[in-house]
């Protein structure tokens, strides 16, 4: 591939992570204001493109869905982050078929992926919900079989395994809304955008060249995997916590809970993945035991993150990393006074979106660190994840 095709993907690569994590944030920020039921409807809102403005327009979204009345400051919110996403979607489809393009098997699997993905969210919307989900599904495994066979180094197969990923997030998107924040679907649709980030910033950054000359990192490397396996574990258990609206489950109390080392907890309910369909999980549906049980756990994953990652960050130091592991150590120590801001403050919107973002940005630190230990044009992990 020409210098000039890899200048291409490394920009575009590097235009889709920023973008990425700006949906990861706004998401957030969407989530956190509690507009994730106020577009009743997928992919329009309230059967427009965009949202009703008007009051004959709004008399329309009320008749025509009487159990959702429209909220005129959470609409908004809720359609553009899906403006945002499918922006986001046609980036890395650009970004996929560039990765693709000189191997005529795997570009066409990209474009019939996007073909699918289309026609299933046309299903979807004239209400065949069923032959929308299996369309969709290979829509979605389509990429991921071509980035498992494509002879490329891992940073092109990111790139199309990257397609898969979104137009799986999408779907998540819209079961979000369909099984009214069913708390496994909201906590695996952060998980999706985590997930779309990751992949998309480790591809710039290999595309960038970021990497070692030899393989003199390999114990550190293998540290710092089981790192951002720990904090991806957090960052699921954050999510389920917000799921299940048990942020200030212990109130403002910190590091006690409701006053107490040891309040009433029930952990078996509050971990319970799936109770059926049907049920609108808008503002939780758990009692007070089960919600101190999920935060309680979250504080304690959160503690094990926060000890782990210190010690890493001072072992990259130590082994000439020292940049890398500053930035961890920076990073680190600011989540966790967010996190406890989070509570003493009562979640403050802007406290609890950052608090989101900032765990996006200590995952894209770790994986800059997990490029760096690596030997440049030799993604050999992820080529064995492939």
């Amino acid at each position: 591939m020409s210098s000039r095709s890899i200048k291409l993907l490394r920009g575009l690569a590097l235009l889709a992570a920023v973008f990425a994590f700006g949906v990861v944030m706004f998401g957030a920020f969407v989530r956190l204001s509690n507009a994730g039921l106020s577009c009743p409807d997928w992919p329009t809102c309230y059967g427009q493109a965009t949202w009703p403005e008007h009051q004959h327009e709004i008399a329309q979204a009320n008749q025509a869905f009487p159990d959702r009345p429209y909220e005129t400051h959470k609409a908004w919110r809720e359609q553009v982050h899906r403006f945002l996403a499918g922006t986001l979607g046609l980036l890395v489809l650009a970004l996929a078929l560039i990765a693709s393009w000189r191997r005529p098997w795997a570009r066409y699997a990209v474009i019939v992926s996007a073909i699918l993905a289309a026609v299933g969210v046309t299903m979807y919307m004239r209400g065949e919900h069923s032959i929308s989900s299996i369309v969709s599904a290979f829509a979605i495994g389509l990429p991921l079989l071509a980035a498992a066979a494509l002879d490329r180094p891992g940073a092109w197969r990111i790139s199309v395994l990257a397609f898969g990923v979104i137009i799986f997030q999408a779907m998540l998107g819209m079961w979000t809304v369909t099984l009214l924040l069913k708390p496994i679907v909201v906590m695996g649709h952060l998980l999706g955008g985590i997930a779309t980030f990751a992949l998309l910033a480790y591809a710039a950054l290999r595309f960038a060249g970021v990497g070692a000359r030899d393989n003199s990192y390999g114990a550190l490397r293998r540290l710092v995997v089981l790192g951002i396996v720990l904090l991806l574990a957090q960052i699921a258990l954050g999510g389920w916590t917000s799921a299940n609206y048990a942020a200030l489950a212990c109130g403002t109390d910190f590091p006690k809970c409701l006053g107490q080392w040891t309040p009433p907890t029930d952990f078996e309910q509050g971990f319970v993945l799936w109770r059926g369909v049907g049920v609108n999980y808008e503002g939780g549906v758990l009692d007070m035991a089960a919600r101190s049980a999920i935060q309680l756990a979250h504080r304690l994953g959160a503690l094990v993150v926060f000890c782990y990652l210190a010690w890493l960050a001072l072992r990259a130091t130590r082994r000439g990393l020292r940049g890398h592991g500053l930035a961890i150590a920076v990073v680190l120590v600011a989540q966790v006074l967010l996190g406890i801001s989070n509570v003493h403050f009562g979640l403050p919107l802007p406290v609890a979106t950052l608090h989101n973002g900032v765990a996006a940005l200590l995952l894209f630190v770790l994986l800059a660190t997990l490029a760096r230990t690596q030997r440049r044009h030799d993604d050999g992990l992820f080529q064995r994840l492939g």
